[in-house]
């Protein structure tokens, strides 16, 4: 059976040729992205099921663990859902969108195959220094602050985690670099781009990961005397927030691909498009400034010039990429005949496509939820109301979990029926799923926000409603409290729901051709109007209604915030 997931139709050069989207995939490539996507798969399980303890202890009524275990299960869920469900997902996008989208084969596959054994490897060694952890080290939680110390292994395995993935990612960069050899006056297709920006942005964090994490475990096994905790700050967040930068280009260029394949769009400017991936390449690591607004070792001028200037080219990056990617579809669907009233693009979109539905709901909600709020707390006079409340665990979640999760379910389920070629069991279910698990992680994640802003609720503390040695409490907060509590239990049903259609999708589903799922590209009969010469005022209406909210939000924290001054 296991056998039968890394065979397909591949012709005597080792190449097949893909139904839905025409291009020429290379067995060994399309090998190394089913398995680095399963390994992923099975880093999500494991922070999901962790997440079920995090969620009844920090919700009081339950309070099922006690600190010293709520810390190693809250690193669990950390590490396994922000570093290896993502990072073993990207670099299966990187083979995806070099090799495969530019029909060449995998380069250096012995190097792909050892940057997986260490990231691997490395991964189980984290994971079972956490669960490990006992007195007098720590739980890292994710940014393992120092000079708190943790177990040496755990540093030795995010050194040995971050020099796999750099091997892993070597042969996505020869790929290109054969590609421009080959074909100097060519440009790289706009998916290739992105994942190659996503490449160099990867690059950078990494290296700032090895330069924060060697001297730690240097320090960490007695080889330095001394660690200075502000410089440990500092570095930590080159990989801490570009891990998360990583996500946030490999989810847009995912973005592009998905909704072009499944839902008709085309891109209406490339060179905007373009502009903007390469914003993202000079500014967007400038956002990890906002986690050092309270941080009394750095100046105020740096604060401001990295989260008021500097840090806008990232924003405009968004903002292009906001309004590129609803145009398209717009456009490419109405140059197809697919609606012709304001929103009659949209409705007529394959919605019963859970493919196309986790997509769309993670543009919507990452912008709406996660934009808006990144903005909001990256300032440095709201970040005073956000900071290390549980509105910043509100915030990434929003981020991390409504985008670039969301985003990745519906890959997950694309390479099931085009690569896998199975078909999705429990079709019903898996029709609802993005519906059912977007909705209620919203739901608990606006819950969060609404916690940490309205009441301070701290993120990180197992226990919050009753301070021993004060009167403190937050009681008042409870009702919000258990709001969050169910639906945060009910998302992570939807959670184990996608990992019963994965899994069992690949073990029991029926072989089936793609094409019967998905509409294959060279079947869209357009107008024969060039796509930017269609309406786009849909998307137009959605751009009022997103700055609009945006207004709202932040005369709303400014408002909020003026009041924690208030006197009598």
């Amino acid at each position: 059976m296991i056998k039968e997931l890394f065979t397909n139709d591949y012709g005597p050069d080792g190449f097949r040729t893909c139904s839905v989207t025409g291009m020429k995939i290379d067995r060994t490539a399309e090998n190394f992205v089913k398995i680095f996507g399963l390994t992923a798969v099975v880093a999500l399980v494991l922070g999901g099921l962790s997440a079920i303890l995090v969620v009844l202890t920090r919700w009081e009524v339950v309070g099922l663990l006690q600190p010293a275990s709520f810390y190693n299960w809250l690193s669990v869920h950390a590490w396994n859902l922000l570093i290896f469900w993502m990072v073993f997902m990207e670099v299966a996008i990187l083979y995806v969108g070099g090799p495969m989208v530019l029909g060449r084969r995998l380069p250096a596959p012995k190097l792909a195959l050892i940057g997986y054994v260490l990231m691997l490897g490395s991964a189980v060694a984290i994971n079972w220094a956490i669960m490990t952890t006992s007195a007098p080290d720590h739980a890292p939680v994710l940014t393992s602050y120092a000079p708190l110390p943790s177990s040496e292994w755990f540093y030795l395995g995010v050194i040995v985690f971050i020099l796999g993935t750099v091997i892993a990612a070597l042969p996505f960069f020869v790929a290109i670099w054969q590609e421009k050899i080959q074909h100097p006056n060519k440009s790289l297709p706009l998916v290739a781009f992105g994942a190659f920006i996503t490449a160099i942005i990867a690059v950078e964090a990494l290296l700032g990961g090895l330069i924060t994490y060697v001297p730690t475990y240097m320090w960490r096994i007695g080889l330095l005397e001394h660690i200075d905790a502000a410089w440990y700050r500092q570095m930590y967040w080159i990989i801490g927030h570009g891990t998360q930068q990583i996500n946030l280009a490999a989810m847009i260029t995912v973005w592009y691909f998905l909704t072009h394949v499944v839902g008709g769009a085309e891109v209406v400017s490339e060179k905007v498009s373009r502009s903007a991936f390469i914003l993202y390449l000079f500014f967007i690591n400038m956002g990890a400034a906002h986690h050092l607004m309270a941080d009394p070792a750095l100046a105020a001028s740096w604060k401001v010039w990295n989260t008021s200037y500097a840090v806008y080219g990232a924003v405009l990056a968004s903002m292009i990429h906001a309004f590129a990617i609803p145009a398209g579809l717009e456009a490419g669907r109405r140059k197809r005949g697919a609606g012709k009233s304001l929103f009659g693009w949209l409705w007529s979109a394959p919605w019963s496509n859970p493919v196309f539905s986790a997509v769309i709901f993670s543009i919507v909600l990452f912008g709406f939820m996660g934009g808006i709020t990144g903005v909001l707390m990256g300032q440095m006079q709201l970040n005073l109301a956000w900071h290390n409340t549980w509105a910043t665990v509100g915030h990434f979640h929003a981020t991390v979990v409504l985008g670039t999760t969301m985003t990745f379910m519906g890959l997950v389920f694309f390479v099931i029926q085009t690569m896998f070629k199975k078909e999705l069991i429990l079709a019903p279910l898996a029709r609802i799923q993005p519906w059912f698990y977007s909705g209620f992680m919203a739901l608990a994640t606006l819950m969060m926000m609404y916690l940490g802003i309205l009441y301070g609720i701290p993120r990180r503390h197992p226990s919050v409603m009753n301070i021993p040695g004060t009167d403190f409490n937050f009681a008042a907060a409870e009702p919000l409290f258990v709001i969050f509590g169910i639906a945060a239990l009910l998302a992570i049903v939807g959670g184990i729901l996608f990992a019963v259609i994965s899994v069992g999708s690949l073990l029991f589903g029926r072989k089936l051709e793609p094409s019967t799922v998905f509409r294959p590209l060279h079947s869209w009969h357009g107008d024969g109007n060039p796509v930017h010469l269609q309406s786009m005022r849909g998307t137009f209406m959605f751009t009022l209604i997103f700055l609009a909210v945006f207004v709202i939000a932040y005369i709303l924290n400014w408002y909020l915030l003026s009041r924690l001054w208030e006197i009598g």
